[in-house]
């Protein structure tokens, strides 16, 4: 997959994309990372990328003609998804990470800064995309975000892809609590189902676990997991 990063700030993303999973990804080719500055295509001597709102108001916009000119100078690839991330924009969430991952081979993301950019911008944009509903100073935090969970669910970015099923999110409950050595730590003991080797038992105590957890943190996912249960999909077709 390749990415195309619109941003002012291009350094922003150097220490994400040469970390972890993601440099590894990288180095491997399962994906590509491009960054583009608008700045490098404006064409008055300051190099302006931002203007007063027309009708008066606080703050500066972003101006159309350099992202414009920065986006148009993109390769096109045939599944194409050119994405605007926005606090007014849908929500991240794990299934619209993974109809990304799964359904495009280009993803072009635009960082917004200063109180926004001009309108006109979205003629460019085929969705809008939010982290959540509150504000930062620019796009790049939540394009990193993005960025992050799309990759990951590439083929061969993550080692072993099975356990990217049994993550929270992916079937409507949250994960089940694990540990891992020592057994006992400043009083705190592993669940003796755990270190039963019964495999059974311990499959159906995480699914308890995992309702028990989505329950008391997220009781809008505990319902959407009902609702899926009742119609025959999701995990409820799984239980041990």
């Amino acid at each position: 997959m390749r990415f195309d990063i619109v941003t002012l700030f291009p350094d922003c993303f150097t220490s994400i994309l040469h970390s972890g999973l993601l440099g590894k990804a990288l180095a491997k080719q399962i994906a590509q990372v491009h960054l583009t500055n608008p700045r490098d295509f404006t064409t008055d001597k300051h190099h302006k990328v931002d203007d007063e709102p027309y009708g008066g108001g606080v703050g500066m916009l972003m101006k159309p003609e350099p992202i414009f000119a920065a986006v148009e100078s993109l390769p096109i690839l045939p599944r194409r998804d050119v994405i605007f991330m926005s606090p007014q924009g849908q929500t991240i969430n794990q299934p619209l990470l993974r109809e990304l991952a799964t359904n495009y081979d280009q993803l072009v993301i635009i960082c917004g800064h200063y109180e926004g950019v001009d309108e006109r911008v979205l003629n460019l944009v085929t969705r809008e995309v939010s982290l959540g509903d509150f504000i930062l100073t620019g796009g790049e935090i939540p394009s990193m975000a993005l960025i992050n969970g799309v990759m990951r669910l590439l083929p061969g970015t993550v080692g072993k892809e099975e356990s990217l099923k049994t993550e929270s999110f992916e079937e409507s409950l949250l994960d089940f609590p694990q540990y891992t050595r020592p057994a006992n730590f400043r009083g705190w003991k592993v669940p003796d189902v755990l270190l039963s080797g019964n495999h059974g038992k311990i499959a159906r105590w995480r699914f308890q676990q995992q309702v028990e957890r989505t329950a008391l943190r997220r009781p809008d996912l505990l319902k959407k997991w009902q609702e899926e249960r009742e119609q025959g999909t999701g995990n409820g077709e799984k239980i041990p």
